[in-house]
């Protein structure tokens, strides 16, 4: 089955018909996981242009856990983040799921959507403006069958539809530039998802930075479109307004990852009301709701309805604590609570079928979208490469006027060594700086992955293709400023030589820094975990320690054969010295000594095959490298889920450890 998506007509897959295991579990990666959902595909008629269909969302009994500290036997406890929740939502309507921070909003979406839907933290690259981004997500999401005119025309409605129209040619914005507002960039994102008319769609926090105004014609046109296209739309929300609030059909009320109340939002305020917790006058009553249930705050006011225990014995207050109690149980024995048993069971019990593969683009499509959009990012983004471009350009001339022209002399063979040495390390080492770049990167494909966007392969292939053009050009210009100045050997075919190798070399660099990125998405972290690779693989290159006195068993067999600087320093070498002559010693004389002896006998290079050799095995390192960063993601993807399994615990196992 296909990762999880908040865009559930995107993927393969049966819909899961199981009954309910009554046993907590972690919060995990992958909907497959998700025993207690249930999915039920039912077709109406609407104005959509796509599938006229729906899907019915049930959940019963669910419980997250997760580790907490040590028992002091040593056992690890659990604790429950979400507590035997049961609940329903429904085609053509919203279900809001409220509750103070900290209550399990978040957790219960990504119990429910498997971490894939418009999450909080908005993941869109920072030089696109929105009608580039929007635009290169229908192209990616949008079936093949549709013509570019039609995906644009779909682009523009979406942008419309949420009020972005005015800033359709302002770029996202971020370290380069100011761009969008948190609002602006929030309404991006839920552009980006509803280009398809999902049938499912899983919202965290859409009003987050919006004003008032801004969040009502959000929330209404998410309204409109879940009635015209049959979408099931479950949103968590933090504080919504009155006419926000108004909105919603059903609300899930959370409090410590129990539900206070699970019905009609029109009667919430009948139900605290009839409780002993009615909204005062002049008060937004989603605020009343929070500010009852918000454990931030020791007591709340407490009317005398005549079944609280006399107002709690008259004392007219009740702690937050109480106050939730009296909530719960009072749900717990209410007709809500009936009402959803009865919907979450015969929901369950309806015949489901199939989910088809929704609408999406071709491999070679999503290939060659990936590719343009980041060969546009690079080209706009100045710490990709053009900054690197600069610096490498400056570090050549150095180069240049410090070897410049070192003939033939003696001397000029340590001076030859040492600067193809400086080349082939300094200029791939420097290649680190990009990781920042690279990690922006990889938070943008985890977010459009994991709703449907598109696949792993076409991520790595795109991302390599863009990459080349940039990699040549800052390969190219400043080895061709060093390689001259100092006065290399002439000819073109060792210039190209030359210049293959520090291309190769770079791209190899690049492909350990992705590797990092998938598994370190930290930036400090993965430029400091780079740095030390690439060290401890130039210790190993052949320059600063002979490869004859390289200690056994670990810094010659196997790290000497499996650094790549061994190779492409070796590459450059056989390039430069062989085919030369230089004086045996500096008195001069007619003595000479070869290029090749030099090689051999002073740098103990293996001298059985030719130069064409090392750019080869660098090649396959490269092809190596990229390999095993599709298959790092790939095994990130399916093994994530199994590790976090490990924590599932049932409610009898976490009182008693």
């Amino acid at each position: 089955m296909a990762s999880p998506s908040s865009n559930y007509n995107d993927y393969p897959g049966q819909i899961p018909n199981l009954t309910p295991s009554r046993s907590p579990f972690p919060l995990l990666g992958n909907r497959e996981t998700y025993d207690d959902i249930h999915l039920h595909e039912i077709s109406k008629k609407n104005n959509c242009s796509f599938e006229d269909a729906g899907v019915f969302l049930t959940w019963e009994d669910l419980w997250v856990t997760v580790p907490s500290s040590k028992s002091s036997s040593g056992e690890g406890n659990y604790k429950a983040i979400i507590q035997g929740l049961n609940g329903y939502a429904q085609p053509g309507e919203i279900l809001a799921i409220m509750g103070p921070s900290g209550s399990g909003k978040s957790t219960l979406l990504d119990a429910l959507a498997g971490n894939a839907y418009v999450t909080q933290d908005d993941a869109l690259t920072a030089t696109l403006t929105v009608k580039e981004s929007v635009y290169y997500s229908a192209m990616l999401q949008l079936p093949d069958s549709m013509t570019n005119s039609e995906k644009k025309e779909r682009a523009e409605i979406t942008i419309r539809e949420m009020g972005l129209q005015e800033a359709m040619n302002t770029r996202i914005g971020g370290w380069s530039g100011k761009g969008l507002s948190g609002g602006q960039k929030r309404r991006v994102s839920i552009c980006t998802e509803i280009l398809t008319r999902p049938k499912l769609l899983f919202l965290d926090e859409p009003t987050s930075g919006l004003d008032s105004a801004a969040s009502h014609h959000v929330m209404e046109r998410i309204v409109k479109l879940s009635q015209q296209c049959g979408m099931t739309v479950v949103a968590s929300i933090h504080q919504p307004s009155f006419e926000v609030f108004a909105l919603f059909h059903n609300l899930c009320l959370l409090s410590s990852g129990k539900v206070v109340y699970f019905g009609p939002a029109s009667t919430t305020n009948e139900f605290f009301g009839l409780n002993g917790f009615p909204c005062p006058t002049m008060r937004n009553p989603p605020d009343h709701y929070l500010r009852t249930i918000n454990k931030d705050f020791d007591n709340v006011s407490l009317v005398d309805n005549g079944d609280t225990e006399q107002a709690l014995a008259q004392n007219k207050q009740a702690t937050t604590e109480e106050a939730i109690n009296i909530l719960v149980e009072s749900y717990k024995s209410s007709l809500f609570f009936q009402h959803v048993q009865h919907q979450v069971s015969e929901i369950s019990n309806r015949e489901g079928r199939v989910l088809e593969k929704g609408c999406q683009a071709s491999f070679l499509t999503q290939s060659i979208v990936l590719t343009r959009r980041s060969f546009l990012n690079m080209y706009r983004d100045l710490g990709y490469y053009w900054l690197r471009l600069g610096i490498y350009v400056s570090l050549c001339v150095c180069i240049g006027t410090i070897f410049y022209d070192f003939g033939h002399s003696f001397g000029s063979i340590q001076a030859r060594g040492a600067m193809l040495m400086f080349v082939a390390t300094l200029l791939t080492f420097m290649s680190i700086g990009g990781f920042p770049s690279f990690v922006e990167d990889m938070m943008i494909f985890c977010r459009e992955r994991l709703n449907g966007h598109y696949g792993v392969a076409a991520f790595v292939i795109g991302n390599t293709l863009s990459s080349i053009p940039y990699l040549l050009m800052i390969t190219l210009i400043p080895g061709a400023i060093a390689y001259y100045l100092v006065g290399l050997q002439r000819g073109f075919e060792h210039f190209l030589f030359f210049v293959l190798v520090i291309f190769v070399s770079v791209m190899l660099v690049e492909s350990l820094m992705m590797l990092v990125a998938s598994m370190v998405p930290n930036y400090l972290m993965g430029i400091i975990i780079g740095s030390g690779v690439q060290g401890i693989m130039l210790l190993n290159a052949g320059f600063f320690r002979l490869p004859d006195e390289l200690p056994n068993p670990f810094w010659k067999y196997p790290m000497y054969y499996i650094a790549f600087h061994r190779y492409a320093i070796e590459g450059l070498y056989k390039n430069e010295f062989e085919g030369l002559n230089f004086p045996r010693n500096q008195v001069g004389g007619s003595s000479t000594i070869t290029g090749e002896e030099i090689l051999e006998k002073m740098w103990q290079m293996p001298m059985g095959y030719s130069k064409w050799i090392d750019l080869v095995i660098l090649f396959g390192m490269l092809v190596l490298y990229r390999l095993m960063f599709f298959s790092i993601i790939q095994v990130s993807e399916k093994f994530k889920p199994v590790l976090q399994t490990s924590f599932r615990r049932t409610p009898e196992a976490n009182r008693t450890s």
